[in-house]
């Protein structure tokens, strides 16, 4: 090579790297943010339940005033200011992948729309909602994900897909789950391109936050085992109610998104705020009526259920649950499912133990949170798993892929598909521009 173009080619080398370190900085500092976030997410959630608990242990009328304003409250910033970061935000990360990469996703996946998400989701778990806040670190994730991404010039449905199962690995600490999770349920196939930008984030996001917080098993380890004879006859049972009233759970959910017909879905489109301060109320009332705190994620009600204190949590704490979580889930403020879903199907498993008068509670506890959630999301690879890696329960590994496998067509039969896909067709249109937000409003 003439020594005259040297010069030149060592340029263009020079370039080539420089732009390579920015990426894999960019893309180091993303999968870092994850973490941080969902550590934040975690921490700050905990302190706004706490707050609420507080609060209705001095006053305990107090929901009947605060759910109802703080729903409508959180429902009307969210529609004004925040538009896109109504409920637990997976719709929005799976919408937003599907878009042509020509095509925005701002109005789906932003830091401006996950900043309006983590401050109305501890708005409303402050009001008592019941939420789950792995929903929206899922969409955080995505957005922290998609702006390094965009500065460093990589695959917008790859940076999604990857800060969605970094969001999902960070908070429960299931590095595996969320891998699983970007799979079936984000993507519903594997791809070879993205699979490796995936685990590197997981990676990251799993390793900042065991820094964090240390190494630690979401539920604690649980060495419940399912005993051979009778205890068995409640696997196909607990499989059925679980995936019977999780398609339940989402047919309502998707029916209501599309609007209810005559005049209650006029009200409801007319008098949004209104209607999230009355479905507020019914939350309220219910935690009064049942006697259960069914407000936040229900992480300690399904800790006690599938641990040594089964009978701190009532007979009623399931169907409770399910209620408020379907009524602060309608009423569009933001917040989450899932860790919702495994609560109310720890209860659901309560109660079947109950009526089989059955020794093994906390076994069958543990097969409802696996069934609950399988018929919610119909995606039962990722109901295992994350059950699994959230117990480090290996001996009951067999009996929650049956209950997940006969949750998930039982849902079928309900819902044609699981709630987080049926939900982001509603977002599969253009983005709204200011007056119609202004108008919606």
């Amino acid at each position: 090579m003439p020594r005259l173009h040297r010069p030149k080619v060592y340029a263009r080398y020079s370039r080539v790297e420089a732009s390579r370190l920015r990426r894999q900085v960019l893309f180091l500092a993303g999968g870092i943010g994850v973490g941080v976030a969902a550590v934040l997410m975690a921490r700050a959630a905990d302190l706004a339940q706490h707050g609420f608990r507080a609060g209705v242990s001095a006053w305990p009328w107090l929901p009947l005033i605060v759910t109802p304003a703080g729903f409508a409250l959180s429902c009307f910033l969210a529609r004004r200011l925040f538009p896109g970061s109504q409920g637990s935000g997976i719709p929005q990360v799976i919408a937003a992948r599907k878009l042509p990469s020509t095509e925005p996703s701002g109005h789906l996946v932003s830091l401006r729309i996950a900043g309006g998400k983590i401050l109305l989701m501890l708005l409303g778990l402050l009001a008592g909602g019941s939420l789950g806040r792995e929903g929206p670190t899922v969409q955080v994730g995505a957005a922290i994900m998609q702006a390094a991404g965009r500065v460093a010039s990589i695959r917008r449905s790859s940076l999604l897909l990857a800060g969605g199962a970094a969001g999902v690995a960070a908070a429960f600490n299931t590095p595996l789950a969320g891998i699983v999770f970007a799979i079936e349920e984000l993507s519903r196939s594997f791809d070879s391109k993205a699979s490796g930008i995936v685990i590197m984030t997981v990676m990251l996001a799993g390793l900042t936050a065991q820094a964090l917080l240390g190494d630690y098993t979401y539920f604690g380890s649980s060495y419940v085992t399912l005993s051979q004879g009778i205890a068995w006859i409640a696997v196909p049972i607990v499989a059925v109610v679980g995936g019977a009233l999780g398609g339940l759970f989402n047919r309502l959910n998707v029916a209501w998104s599309h609007g209810l017909p005559g005049r209650p879905g006029a009200f409801i489109r007319r008098r949004p705020i209104v209607t999230a301060a009355l479905l507020g109320l019914l939350v309220a009332l219910l935690g009064l009526v049942s006697g259960s705190d069914v407000s936040g994620t229900g992480y300690e009600a399904a800790r006690a259920a599938i641990h040594e204190t089964p009978a701190d949590v009532g007979l009623w704490y399931g169907p409770a649950k399910l209620l408020a979580t379907l009524a602060s889930t309608l009423s569009g403020i933001p917040g989450g499912i899932f860790s919702p879903s495994l609560s109310i199907g720890a209860g659901l498993g309560l109660d079947v133990a109950h009526f089989l008068n059955v020794d093994a509670v906390q076994a069958i506890a543990l097969l409802g949170m696996c069934a609950y959630l399988a018929g919610v999301v119909q995606a039962p690879l990722t109901s295992v798993v994350i059950v699994q890696e959230m117990t480090l329960n290996h001996s009951m590994l067999l009996p929650l892929m049956l209950v997940a496998l006969i949750a998930g067509k039982v849902s079928s039969l309900i819902a044609p598909e699981g709630v987080y896909h049926a939900l982001a067709r509603n977002f599969a249109l253009p983005p709204p521009t200011a007056d119609s937000a202004r108008d919606s409003g």
